[in-house]
């Protein structure tokens, strides 16, 4: 269960802390060898580690999931779950509609033209995770903003089940989002293939999406000659509430967050300490009878913590912990709000479950974790797009700038740039 901790303590332990899980030099060594065979060896190398590592034996040519299996997915799923994930959609997509970017121009009084394209890539890889559960909402949440930054080609890759069949909830979604290309191919050569290319798989621009150990420490392997949208670390949520809140609710939220992952982390940040207690007291009440409880207590007790504090201190902790999720349940959280510098994702008010984000409510559930909200955002369209600049000067500035730009090179020992740029001067077009 939640610890409840003083205020120092609770910075020392969850603040203090590095809490960006450093990858096991084993894990990054086995990463590195089965990327290097997918690198080499191409469909037979994959097929090889899908039987090792997922115990199914798939030929090279049937790792592409058929179009015609997605649409079989469709046509039988039940018409609740349909509705369901439509809705779902038409919330995510309608949400990441909105950052959509386009290039801009701007010309000086003398002619001369600089701007910026925005193009978005040609293909990305999204990797859907398996294992302990089948992720439709992982498919969903990649797949729209790069639907929504115009990227043409799609690729999902997901781990087959031990039958060698996709989880039907993902074929579902896969359907009814239009993605045709699917391989059931999981782990570190799903990265390693979506990364070098086989003769079966074109390679990719990015690779988007979560996994275990292995594919993060994979991920981190690749980047560089393919681009990934970030190392995810356990999830996170931190819950600040004060005496206005519903110990039920926020209870439900930090057990529900818990239940993702044994290393899964929860903070609850108090202003009210009957308040706090109420909330621990309903988090062992309830808890027991759900079906995740022991993962659910290993997380709580390993990596969770509770703390006490006035209003000022309680928030300094939660922009320090710079948390995935972050739930505000106070009396006004509009104004509270107002406080908050770092977070992934943010849930406004006791009716906004943290479980609406992760699948129908419209914001992006790939988020930064392990403090990486500092500096890092949530999946976006922009991760979908990249930038070129462009330039035309006109005769009269580039015989202006010349002077100055042959004097910087200059002084940095570049000749040639000097000459380039004397070279211009005076110039007539």
């Amino acid at each position: 269960m939640l610890r409840l901790m003083e205020a120092a303590a609770f910075r020392r332990e969850f603040v203090g802390a590095d809490r960006f899980p450093e990858l096991d030099p084993e894990v990054t060594a086995r990463a590195a060898a089965v990327l290097e065979d997918v690198r080499t060896g191409g469909d037979a190398a994959v097929a090889r580690y899908t039987e090792q590592f997922d115990g199914v034996a798939i030929p090279p040519a049937e790792l592409r999931v058929s179009p015609e299996r997605i649409r079989e997915a469709l046509e039988r799923a039940a018409p609740e779950l349909i509705r369901s994930l439509e809705i779902s959609i038409e919330r995510i997509r309608d949400f990441h509609r909105h950052q959509s970017a386009s290039g801009y121009a701007t010309v000086s009084p003398a002619g001369s033209v600089s701007g910026q394209l925005v193009r978005p890539l040609a293909r990305a890889g999204l990797y859907v995770p398996g294992g302990r559960a089948s992720y439709p909402s992982s498919l969903i949440m990649n797949a729209i903003p790069a639907q929504v930054a115009g990227v043409p080609e799609i690729v999902v890759c997901t781990p087959p089940g031990r039958d060698g069949s996709v989880a039907e909830g993902i074929l579902v979604a896969a359907g009814l989002l239009g993605v045709e290309e699917m391989y059931r191919v999981g782990g570190v050569q799903a990265v390693g293939a979506m990364a070098y290319g086989t003769e079966t798989l074109a390679p990719v621009d990015k690779i988007v999406g979560p996994g275990n150990s292995y594919v993060t420490a994979a991920k981190k392997l690749v980047y560089g000659r393919v681009g990934i949208d970030g190392l995810a670390g356990p999830s996170e949520l931190a819950v600040v509430c004060d005496g206005a809140a519903d110990p039920v609710l926020v209870a439900l939220d930090l057990l529900a967050q818990a239940e993702h992952d044994p290393e899964a982390r929860v903070y609850l940040l108090a202003t009210d300490a009957s308040m706090a207690q109420d909330v621990l007291d309903e988090m062992e009440r309830l808890g027991p009878d759900l079906d995740r409880w022991e993962i659910i207590d290993e997380a709580l007790s390993n990596w969770g913590g509770a703390v006490v504090a006035g209003k000022d201190t309680v928030w300094e902790l939660t922009n320090a912990l710079a948390p995935e999720h972050l739930s505000i349940q106070t009396e006004d959280p509009w104004a509270d709000l107002g406080r908050v510098r770092n977070a992934g994702a943010v849930f406004l008010g006791a009716a906004t479950a943290v479980s609406f984000g992760d699948y129908s409510a419209g914001p992006n559930h790939v988020l930064p974790t392990a403090g990486t909200a500092r500096y890092a955002s949530p999946l976006g369209v922009a991760d979908f797009y990249r930038r070129s600049s462009y330039l035309y000067l006109s005769a009269a500035e580039a015989s202006d700038l010349a002077p100055h730009t042959a004097r910087i090179a200059s002084v940095e020992g570049l000749t040639a740039h000097a000459r380039a740029a004397e070279a211009r001067g005076g110039r007539e077009t």
